[in-house]
Protein backbone atom coordinates (compact mmCIF):
# COMPACT_ATOMS: atom_id res chain seq x y z
CA UNK A 1 0.00 0.00 0.00
CA UNK A 2 0.93 3.44 -0.89
CA UNK A 3 0.17 4.62 2.34
CA UNK A 4 2.57 2.87 4.30
CA UNK A 5 5.80 4.28 2.50
CA UNK A 6 6.77 5.99 4.95
CA UNK A 7 8.27 3.08 6.99
CA UNK A 8 8.42 0.22 4.47
CA UNK A 9 12.60 0.50 4.24
CA UNK A 10 12.47 -1.25 7.85
CA UNK A 11 9.36 -2.83 6.65
CA UNK A 12 11.83 -4.64 3.77
CA UNK A 13 14.62 -6.24 6.80
CA UNK A 14 11.68 -8.30 7.75
CA UNK A 15 11.47 -9.15 11.72
CA UNK A 16 14.62 -7.25 12.51
CA UNK A 17 13.25 -4.33 10.33
CA UNK A 18 10.13 -4.45 12.89
CA UNK A 19 11.78 -4.78 15.95
CA UNK A 20 14.00 -1.21 14.65
CA UNK A 21 10.80 0.22 14.57
CA UNK A 22 9.19 -0.88 17.70
CA UNK A 23 12.35 0.66 19.21
CA UNK A 24 12.06 3.19 17.61
CA UNK A 25 8.79 4.25 18.48
CA UNK A 26 9.85 4.52 22.42
CA UNK A 27 12.51 7.43 21.09
CA UNK A 28 10.88 9.66 18.67
CA UNK A 29 7.43 9.34 19.98
CA UNK A 30 5.97 11.55 16.92
CA UNK A 31 2.42 9.97 17.75
CA UNK A 32 0.74 7.89 19.95
CA UNK A 33 1.93 4.11 19.54
CA UNK A 34 -1.51 2.65 18.84
CA UNK A 35 -1.38 4.71 15.40
CA UNK A 36 1.91 2.69 14.58
CA UNK A 37 1.21 -0.47 15.33
CA UNK A 38 -2.78 -0.50 14.10
CA UNK A 39 -1.13 0.71 10.36
CA UNK A 40 1.84 -1.99 10.91
CA UNK A 41 -1.08 -4.43 11.40
CA UNK A 42 -2.71 -3.09 8.13
CA UNK A 43 0.37 -4.16 6.05
CA UNK A 44 0.24 -8.02 7.37
CA UNK A 45 -1.03 -10.42 4.52
CA UNK A 46 -1.64 -13.57 6.96
CA UNK A 47 -1.87 -14.89 10.66
CA UNK A 48 1.34 -15.99 10.73
CA UNK A 49 2.63 -12.80 9.79
CA UNK A 50 0.31 -11.18 12.43
CA UNK A 51 2.28 -13.55 14.87
CA UNK A 52 5.54 -12.69 13.55
CA UNK A 53 4.71 -9.54 13.83
CA UNK A 54 3.92 -9.21 17.41
CA UNK A 55 6.74 -11.18 18.77
CA UNK A 56 8.76 -8.61 16.81
CA UNK A 57 7.31 -5.62 17.99
CA UNK A 58 6.92 -6.81 21.38
CA UNK A 59 10.88 -8.01 21.14
CA UNK A 60 11.19 -3.78 20.05
CA UNK A 61 9.58 -2.17 23.01
CA UNK A 62 11.07 -4.40 25.39
CA UNK A 63 14.44 -3.30 24.34
CA UNK A 64 13.31 0.24 23.95
CA UNK A 65 12.57 0.34 27.56
CA UNK A 66 16.01 -1.50 28.14
CA UNK A 67 17.75 0.98 26.94
CA UNK A 68 15.78 4.28 28.66
CA UNK A 69 16.94 2.01 31.93
CA UNK A 70 20.31 2.39 30.73
CA UNK A 71 20.03 5.58 30.38
CA UNK A 72 18.29 6.06 33.73
CA UNK A 73 21.19 3.75 35.59
CA UNK A 74 24.19 6.21 33.82
CA UNK A 75 22.56 9.47 34.55
CA UNK A 76 21.22 9.06 37.98
CA UNK A 77 18.62 10.93 39.67
CA UNK A 78 19.57 14.36 39.74
CA UNK A 79 20.93 14.71 35.88
CA UNK A 80 17.50 13.14 34.80
CA UNK A 81 15.21 15.55 36.38
CA UNK A 82 17.59 18.50 34.71
CA UNK A 83 17.32 17.14 31.55
CA UNK A 84 12.99 16.74 31.84
CA UNK A 85 13.31 20.38 33.49
CA UNK A 86 15.05 21.51 30.21
CA UNK A 87 14.42 19.12 27.44
CA UNK A 88 11.27 17.31 28.64
CA UNK A 89 8.61 19.45 26.75
CA UNK A 90 10.13 18.49 23.43
CA UNK A 91 9.90 14.57 24.59
CA UNK A 92 5.57 14.83 26.23
CA UNK A 93 7.09 14.77 29.36
CA UNK A 94 7.08 17.77 31.93
CA UNK A 95 8.84 17.68 35.77
CA UNK A 96 4.85 16.81 37.09
CA UNK A 97 4.20 13.48 35.01
CA UNK A 98 7.66 12.69 35.63
CA UNK A 99 7.75 13.00 39.21
CA UNK A 100 4.25 10.94 39.22
CA UNK A 101 5.81 7.91 37.19
CA UNK A 102 8.84 7.87 39.79
CA UNK A 103 6.72 7.74 43.16
CA UNK A 104 4.83 4.77 41.30
CA UNK A 105 7.36 3.08 41.84
CA UNK A 106 7.07 3.03 45.84
CA UNK A 107 4.23 0.24 45.21
CA UNK A 108 5.24 -2.85 43.37
CA UNK A 109 7.76 -3.14 40.92
CA UNK A 110 6.31 -5.58 38.64
CA UNK A 111 3.09 -4.46 38.80
CA UNK A 112 3.66 -0.58 37.91
CA UNK A 113 6.28 -1.70 35.23
CA UNK A 114 3.22 -4.19 33.98
CA UNK A 115 0.78 -1.50 33.99
CA UNK A 116 2.91 1.01 32.98
CA UNK A 117 2.68 -0.67 29.90
CA UNK A 118 -0.83 -0.39 29.28
CA UNK A 119 -0.87 3.32 29.41
CA UNK A 120 0.29 5.47 26.92
CA UNK A 121 3.10 7.89 27.28
CA UNK A 122 3.44 6.04 31.10
CA UNK A 123 5.26 2.79 28.78
CA UNK A 124 7.52 5.03 26.80
CA UNK A 125 9.26 6.63 30.30
CA UNK A 126 8.39 4.59 32.92
CA UNK A 127 11.83 2.55 32.31
CA UNK A 128 13.82 5.93 32.84
CA UNK A 129 13.45 6.37 37.06
CA UNK A 130 13.22 2.09 36.73
CA UNK A 131 16.74 2.47 36.03
CA UNK A 132 17.66 4.94 38.33
CA UNK A 133 16.18 3.13 41.52
CA UNK A 134 18.32 -0.03 40.01
CA UNK A 135 14.91 -2.20 39.85
CA UNK A 136 15.77 -6.45 39.48
CA UNK A 137 17.00 -5.98 35.95
CA UNK A 138 14.76 -9.90 35.00
CA UNK A 139 11.69 -8.49 37.21
CA UNK A 140 11.96 -5.34 35.00
CA UNK A 141 12.05 -7.18 31.96
CA UNK A 142 9.58 -9.75 32.40
CA UNK A 143 7.02 -7.35 33.21
CA UNK A 144 7.88 -4.94 30.49
CA UNK A 145 7.59 -7.82 28.17
CA UNK A 146 4.12 -9.14 29.04
CA UNK A 147 2.84 -5.59 29.45
CA UNK A 148 4.12 -4.98 25.59
CA UNK A 149 2.92 -7.54 24.52
CA UNK A 150 -1.14 -7.06 25.55
CA UNK A 151 -0.45 -3.74 24.27
CA UNK A 152 0.82 -4.43 21.02
CA UNK A 153 -1.46 -6.90 20.41
CA UNK A 154 -4.77 -5.95 20.06
CA UNK A 155 -3.91 -3.16 17.67
CA UNK A 156 -1.96 -5.31 15.73
CA UNK A 157 -4.99 -7.49 14.92
CA UNK A 158 -7.30 -4.48 14.59
CA UNK A 159 -5.31 -3.43 12.02
CA UNK A 160 -5.02 -6.63 10.24
CA UNK A 161 -8.97 -7.05 10.83
CA UNK A 162 -9.60 -3.33 8.79
CA UNK A 163 -6.48 -4.23 6.25
CA UNK A 164 -8.60 -7.86 5.33
CA UNK A 165 -11.95 -6.83 5.28
CA UNK A 166 -14.17 -5.99 1.93
CA UNK A 167 -13.84 -2.18 3.03
CA UNK A 168 -11.45 0.75 1.89
CA UNK A 169 -8.68 0.24 4.72
CA UNK A 170 -7.25 3.70 4.30
CA UNK A 171 -10.48 5.35 5.35
CA UNK A 172 -11.39 2.54 7.92
CA UNK A 173 -8.60 2.98 9.20
CA UNK A 174 -8.82 6.89 9.32
CA UNK A 175 -11.65 6.40 11.74
CA UNK A 176 -10.39 4.07 13.82
CA UNK A 177 -7.75 6.44 14.33
CA UNK A 178 -9.90 9.47 15.20
CA UNK A 179 -11.69 6.99 17.34
CA UNK A 180 -8.91 6.17 19.57
CA UNK A 181 -7.30 9.27 19.45
CA UNK A 182 -10.75 11.02 20.26
CA UNK A 183 -11.62 8.01 22.96
CA UNK A 184 -7.99 8.86 25.00
CA UNK A 185 -8.70 12.48 24.77
CA UNK A 186 -11.28 12.32 26.52
CA UNK A 187 -10.13 10.05 28.70
CA UNK A 188 -7.45 12.40 29.63
CA UNK A 189 -10.15 15.40 29.77
CA UNK A 190 -12.21 13.15 32.66
CA UNK A 191 -9.41 12.32 34.64
CA UNK A 192 -8.15 16.31 34.75
CA UNK A 193 -11.75 17.45 35.86
CA UNK A 194 -11.90 14.73 38.56
CA UNK A 195 -8.63 15.78 40.01
CA UNK A 196 -9.38 19.15 40.09
CA UNK A 197 -13.23 18.37 41.54
CA UNK A 198 -11.25 16.08 44.36
CA UNK A 199 -8.40 18.92 45.06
Amino acid sequence: MDTFNWFSPLLGYGFCGVVCLAVLEKFVPLFPSYLLLMLLGMTILDIHGLAFTILATTIGSVIGAMCWYCIGKFLGADRVAGMVERYGRYLFVNPQFYARITNAYRRNHFWVTFTGQLIPAVRIYLALPAGILRLHYPTFTAATFVGSLLWNAPFLCLGYGIGASHYDPVTVGFWAAVSLVGAEGLIATSLTIYKRANG
